[in-house]
This record gives C-alpha cells, structure tokens and sequence, in this order.
C-alpha cells in the first residue's frame, strides 16, 4: 500500500488515499478512519456506481456516518475504467457508462474486480488503526454487479448491502451463482420505478441470494433516485450486525 498524499482530518474522520498494486494494476483507493484511532474496529467496504468514483458524495457521506457514529473504519476504490483510473478525467458521466458496458462485457472483468477488493481488504486490516475486526461490504448498482461475486469468494464479509441491479447485462448467469453462495445477513435496495433494471430481474436476484437474513426495501422512484434516508438505514443496519448492542433496529 503507497499513501498518496492527499490526507485530511475533518470533523473527527481521518481521509487517506492509497494506491495499490494488484497483478499489475494500479488501483487506487480512499480511507476513512477516526481521529486517533488505535486498535482493531469493524472496516466496511464501500463500492461506487457506474460513472462515479471512490469519493462521489454519497460514498464519502456514508464513509464519514459510519466513521462518526459507528467509530468504524470504511475504505473505497475506484472501479476499472473509473475515477483515478481514467486516463482522460474530465469525461462526462455517459462516456464513462458506455466504456463500462464494454468492460462488464470483458472476460475477466468481475475476477480482477474481486481481486481488487480482496488486496484492499488484506492491505487495509494490516493498518494498526483498523486491524482484523469485522468486515461488511455496502454497494449499488455496479456496486453489486461486483459486489455479490466478491461476497460470495470472501468469508471476511459478515453483512451486506446490495441493490439497483438484477439478473440482467453479460455476467447474469455469474450473478446469479454467485449470488446462491452468498448468506451473510444483508439489506436489498430498490428504486419501484427503476427504468434501467426491470423490476421483474431484482426480484429474481433477491430470491437467488442464499442468505436466510435478508430484507428487501422498494421505494417508489427512478434508478437514482435512493432517499437519504435509506444510507441512514443502511448505515445503521450495518452497525447492528458488525458492533452488535452498538446500533437497534426497530423495523
């Protein structure tokens, strides 16, 4: 792990880049921690959507939620063909889609993603202030196309957050295996009014998910359209199931 140098402490909530090297890839990556942090403490996994990065708002707003109200650790990368690992940065967000239409396409695409988190995982939990405790993983949209076959190769992940995708696109079948492996406890978003992802196909990945503590929240909206409130749930439900007393649901 190389330390990029952009570093700040805001608020409690210590920011780091990192960049990684894994089979020949530069991957890099941002992690969130609190001030002063000493010892293990749970690490969650925060994966971005399709044309965004490891610091689009919403990944950096549940980042800093888990780290201020959770003292948990939470780390992000960017995907393939995003963020930092473009090298044309000022795309718009539809060239960026389209090439990774291309790259979901690509053998080998979802393997090298799950190798990503993986060396991310190991890098991050060797850090003093974050150590071996336990791990969650939150992620939508492209955040559970790679997010479900990363669950299902990793037992570190005791809890997840998937949702915004179904058993649709080039690794459908993928999606749907990996997806039967998968049975830590999680939490399943859905936009009712999704126009992307048919609604029939979301059904289908949520029965296909192996978990037997598993609960599904629709809410009436388009693909992007995800309340505040359900990063507030889903930030809290992580926290159930990784410092359990620390955080109680009441639905």
């Amino acid at each position: 792990m190389e330390w990029t140098g952009d570093t700040a402490d805001v608020d409690g909530v210590v920011e780091r880049g990192f960049l990684l090297d894994v089979a020949g890839r530069r991957v890099p990556g941002a992690l969130w921690t609190p001030s002063g942090a000493e010892g293990a403490r749970p690490l969650v996994l925060v994966g971005h959507g399709a044309s965004h990065h490891k610091r689009i708002g919403y990944v950096d707003t549940l980042a800093r939620a888990l780290v201020r109200g959770h003292g948990f650790a939470a780390a992000a990368i960017d995907g393939a063909g995003h963020g930092d690992r473009r090298p044309s940065p000022g795309d718009d967000e539809m060239t960026i889609f389209s090439e990774f239409l291309g790259e979901w396409s690509r053998d080998g695409s979802t393997d090298e993603a799950v190798a990503d988190w993986a060396a991310t995982l190991d890098a991050v939990r060797s850090l003093p202030e974050v150590g071996d405790g336990p791990v969650g993983y939150w992620g939508l949209s492209m955040g559970t196309i790679y997010g479900v076959p990363l669950a299902a190769a990793e037992p570190r992940i005791q809890v997840a957050v998937f949702g915004l995708m179904g058993l649709v696109g080039p690794t459908r079948d993928r999606l749907g295996a990996d997806a039967r492996v998968v049975t830590c406890p999680l939490l399943f978003i859905q936009q009712w009014d999704d126009s992307l992802i048919p609604r029939d196909s979301t059904f289908e990945l949520f029965d296909a998910l192996g978990s037997v503590d598993k609960r599904l929240h629709a809410t009436p909206g388009e693909h992007a359209a995800v309340p505040a409130e359900e990063f507030v749930f889903s930030a809290r439900f992580l926290a159930r199931h990784l410092a359990p007393g620390g955080d109680e649901l009441t639905s």
